[in-house]
């Protein structure tokens, strides 16, 4: 099961989603689990903070869940 994060853009960038699924607060500590660990998007290990997320993406983040990109209408 994902947890849904609405978004009112069209896209996110990855480093915004994981602040604004309070996932971790800050740039700096985005920079620094992204270079150390990563995320998984759609299955595939993601590093770079700026990778665009649409509605309907899938991001698994190591011990915080599965996290789903909407969109607010």
């Amino acid at each position: 099961m994902h947890t849904s994060i609405e978004i009112s853009t069209d896209y996110i960038p990855l480093g915004q989603f994981l602040k604004l699924a309070n996932i971790l607060e800050s740039g700096g500590m985005v920079k620094a689990f992204l270079q150390e660990q990563g995320a998984l998007v759609n299955g595939e290990l993601e590093q770079r903070r700026g990778r665009k997320l649409y509605p309907g993406d899938i991001v698994e983040i190591e011990g915080a869940g599965s996290f789903l990109v909407t969109k607010k209408d």
